[in-house]
């Protein structure tokens, strides 16, 4: 025993780490492989699934866990959409799903069977670019960009909702009718799901009020003919 444990004591760091490691390496393949299997069978129970994207139908077969964000970006190549959180906090990958805005990183693919999705690409109008979009480069309301596309659909969807009359938790008079209206304060507190790590803020508040005084001036003119 003390010649073995002599012999034993005498070998190397590195022999010693490659023992360890085939030996590591010989426990760990079976594992892999096992835990593989449940992974292979789940995904023969997928849902089918159709829904319209910037105007496009799709029908797909989905695993039903995916979720719309990793939808349009992996399977439908629509990289616009970004995935900033992955937990509904920055409002990155907002989309618009049939009008209203929503978190696509929360939001399961399934659950929007037969919906109309918009993505930032499908706002413009032809070769022309959407009033918001053109605000937000008049008012550099961006500056890295990659919340942007976000925070325009969220913008888009803001001001559908204040042309309808929806209350904020700033807005004062409850009782109001018709469009509200969008002071600072309230397209802060309706933007406040949109996170701007540059600190764009000022000239994004600047294009959705330019947008929205363009919408309020083109409706008095078509009212006034």
């Amino acid at each position: 025993m003390p010649q073995d444990f002599a012999r034993n004591a005498s070998i190397t760091r590195r022999e010693c780490v490659a023992v360890l490691g085939a030996a590591a390496g010989s426990i760990a393949v079976p594992q892999a492989a096992s835990a593989a299997a449940p992974a292979d069978t789940a995904g023969t129970h997928s849902v089918a699934v159709s829904l319209r994207v910037n105007g496009a139908a799709h029908s797909l077969q989905l695993d039903p866990r995916v979720t719309l964000l990793d939808l349009l970006r992996e399977q439908l190549g629509l990289t616009g959409t970004k995935k900033g959180c992955d937990h509904g906090q920055c409002g990155a990958c907002t989309v618009l799903a049939n009008g209203r805005r929503i978190n696509s990183c929360l939001s399961l693919a399934v659950v929007h069977d037969g919906h109309e999705i918009t993505t930032v690409e499908g706002l413009a109008h032809g070769k022309n670019l959407d009033a918001i979009q053109a605000a937000f480069i008049d008012h550099d309301g961006f500056q890295c960009g990659y919340c942007t596309p976000g925070q325009i659909c969220s913008a888009v969807a803001l001001l559908s909702e204040a042309r309808h009359g929806d209350a904020s938790y700033v807005t004062a008079d409850l009782s109001r009718t018709g469009p509200a209206d969008l002071t600072d304060d309230e397209i802060r507190e309706r933007m406040s799901g949109n996170i701007c790590r540059c600190g764009a803020y000022p000239g994004i508040v600047a294009a959705v009020k330019e947008a929205q005084a363009d919408w309020s001036s083109a409706s008095r003119s078509k009212g006034g003919q």
